[in-house]
């Protein structure tokens, strides 16, 4: 049986013995604490290294970074001095603590979609203690925030990058200490509050907090549930106690940089010291080398604890909003207040507001998937309403869609969605695609599929027409434009739920070739392709309009009664006055979607609590799945994706919420009385 004894400096209370089995060997570990006397640590080496296979130091506080280099403290640097002369292996945990640390986090970033850390904004009690972890980090975020001079010297500041905080290390951290009257001044109550409410602030707006593992409690007692709650915690060597402390303080996950490669949890330097025995590495130059090689061959999976018992993934987003309209302005309480004492003033303040950098409009939360991952994000508008967008041309909107980028990969986000942009800036999203912080998605995948699924879902609530075999409509549905982007999507989605579908465009061999295709996924649907779309429009149960030259095509005097029209134009080709010559037919411009979750919370963005817009949930849906990739761009969507993202919203519970037209959403006392319509003007006929 092989023996380890561990000399720490920390308190003879917590001292235990126990054996365990490693490697097919038996191992006893012994603990000695010393109450922080470093000459009994140094008495007990040399009275126990001929019963130990190998030693392991402990509790001698954090390596002190300076730039790339790291000194011991002189209490530790003693002891391995001493340590050094004898045969009998003496380590402190460092050649594992530094690979085992970056090891751990790389592992759970690959592990987790790659992307797990992507943009997290991350909290370092201290950058100097966590210096190893603060370098690899900065590998896939920028937003990193150490509190060093803080809680160090009471200056109340953050360093905000590691440029920064090798500077900090290396020349400030001592200069700040030799400042006359700084402990003074640091000391005054005034100073005391403002520090403790950057601090507060600034561990609520994190989402990671890396906390070293000494003087684990005195970093985390001053902070109560509400600010660490929701928390994921980088730490080492975590203890049940911690574990149950973290708990009891909302945290969710917690991430254990150092293996468990027992039963027991031990400290990083006794989990060295038993390497170092269990594959007899002597004492010697090349002991750090070999000790590396066995590291590498173990390939040891870290710890990813969830106190609460279930796994716990929130992904982030961010979703580009602009006001349609004046009227949505108003709902920026300085531009309501405005409107109310000079209405007059409104165009000026409209051309105004367009110039406005983009905000944070909304913070967005609450959203859970079936799955189990959350998602929380922030709506950031822009001034400009859609005419002013059209006003100033696309190069104007640009600019602004890259500063709300830049905005969202400070907040944390790992995707961002722009919202809908009118037909003549279609290029817009392509050019934000490439140069944006984010990956970026325009949702029209996801608002083709909604659109669709709306316009079937309203003929089959108005009820005048049957189904066949389950969820194939008796009907005959129409798509002008067939042949465009948007409309090759409507006829291949409206061929699996309608007995009969007409394709009209201006191209015969492009229409001969889309039925084909359409014909090879739905064999069984009744499928005429016509460059008249005239011809059978008072025959049609549904009519999509895909282009805006469907104007000219289609009269809404001349359609059935109960006719479904879903215009997906932008703007619509149909206005509130049109529609009201035909109260017997219903006009639809899109389906709006039921996020997952019960509790979800944001602004009003002129819908019903808990419903999204089908453009802002495929950002939702992508950063459910972890997708944080550019999927739809330009205006015009590809078949494959409008099928993948309805596949993935059907995965994480989006359901169809609401069904929208010129007037905003039908509600079902609206469905009804269309309804009643076309029964009567129907009869009449």
């Amino acid at each position: 049986m092989k023996c380890i004894i561990q000399i720490s400096l920390g308190s003879s209370l917590d001292d235990y013995e126990f054996k365990t089995r490693f490697r097919d060997q038996t191992f006893k570990i012994k603990r000695f604490g010393t109450d922080g006397d470093v000459d009994q640590a140094s008495d007990l080496i040399l009275r126990l290294n001929k019963e130990a296979d190998a030693i392991a130091l402990s509790s001698f506080g954090w390596t002190h970074a300076t730039g790339h280099q790291a000194l011991p403290p002189k209490a530790l640097t003693k002891l391995l001095k001493l340590g050094a002369k004898l045969q009998t292996p003496v380590t402190s945990g460092d050649t594992l603590r530094k690979v085992g640390q970056e090891w751990s986090l790389r592992h759970i970033h690959f592990k987790f979609g790659n992307n797990y850390f992507t943009n997290a904004r991350i909290f370092f009690f201290s950058g100097v203690a966590s210096y190893t972890i603060a370098r690899l980090l900065a590998e896939y975020t920028q937003n990193l925030r150490f509190a060093d001079p803080l809680l160090e010297s009471g200056v109340p500041k953050f360093i905000n990058n590691m440029k920064d905080l090798d500077f900090y290390a290396a020349r400030l951290r001592r200069a700040v200490n030799w400042i006359p009257g700084k402990d003074m001044v640091m000391s005054s109550d005034p100073v005391r509050s403002m520090n403790d409410y950057l601090m507060r602030k600034a561990i609520q707006e994190s989402h990671i907090l890396v906390v070293p593992h000494a003087e684990f409690f005195r970093f985390l007692d001053p902070y109560s549930i509400e600010d660490l709650d929701r928390k994921t915690v980088i730490t080492s060597v975590a203890f049940d106690d911690r574990i149950d402390y973290l708990k009891d303080k909302g945290v969710r996950v917690i991430i254990d940089t150092t293996p468990q490669l027992l039963d027991n949890i031990v400290g990083v330097s006794v989990l060295e010291a038993l390497l170092t025995a269990a594959f007899d590495i002597h004492q010697g130059e090349e002991r750090d080398e070999e000790l590396l090689e066995i590291i590498s061959n173990m390939a040891m999976e870290p710890r990813v604890i969830y106190p609460s018992g279930k796994p716990y993934r929130v992904n982030r987003f961010a979703y580009v909003v602009n006001p349609p309209s004046q009227e949505f302005l108003k709902k920026l309480k300085p531009i309501e207040v405005l409107s109310d004492l000079a209405p007059g003033m409104m165009n000026t303040v409209e051309k105004a507001v367009a110039y406005a950098p983009p905000f944070v409009y909304s913070k967005v939360s609450g959203i859970q998937s079936e799955t189990g991952v959350e998602a929380e994000g922030w709506l950031i508008a822009l001034g400009e309403t859609t005419e002013q967008m059209q006003a100033h041309g696309p190069e104007f909107t640009t600019k602004r869609i890259l500063e709300a980028s830049r905005m969202a990969k400070k907040l944390g986000a790992q995707i961002m969605g722009v919202g809908a942009l009118p037909k003549a800036m279609k290029d817009t999203s392509l050019e934000v695609a490439k140069h944006a912080e984010l990956p970026i998605t325009t949702g029209n995948s996801y608002f083709a599929s909604a659109m669709l699924w709306a316009a079937a879902e309203a003929v089959r609530r108005m009820g005048l027409r049957k189904l066949k075999k389950g969820k194939i409509l008796r009907a005959k549905a129409m798509v002008i434009g067939a042949t465009g982007a948007v409309g090759v999507i409507c006829s291949h989605l409206l061929a699996t739920a309608f007995e009969e579908v007409h394709l009209v465009g201006r191209n015969i061999a492009k229409l001969l070739a889309l039925q084909e295709a359409i014909l090879k996924e739905t064999p069984k649907v009744k499928l005429h392709v016509t460059t008249r779309g005239d011809t059978h429009l008072a025959d049609m149960d549904m009519i999509v309009a895909t282009s805006s030259g469907a104007r000219h095509v289609l009269d809404i005097m001349r359609v059935k009664p109960g006719c479904v029209i879903t215009d997906a134009n932008i703007p619509m080709i149909f206005s509130e006055k049109q529609c009201a010559k035909r109260p017997d037919v219903m006009v639809i411009r899109g389906g709006e979607i039921l996020l997952p979750g019960e509790n979800v919370e944001m602004e009003d963005i002129g819908l019903p609590p808990g419903i999204a817009y089908a453009g802002l949930a495929e950002t939702i849906i992508l950063a459910l799945e972890g997708r944080f990739e550019v999927f739809t761009v330009g205006t015009s969507p590809q078949w494959e994706k409008v099928r993948e993202i309805y596949r993935l919203g059907l995965k994480h519970g989006m359901k169809l919420a609401a069904i929208s037209g010129v007037n905003g959403i039908y509600s079902d006392e609206d469905i009804a009385r269309v309804k009643a319509y076309a029964l009567k003007e129907a009869n009449r006929a």
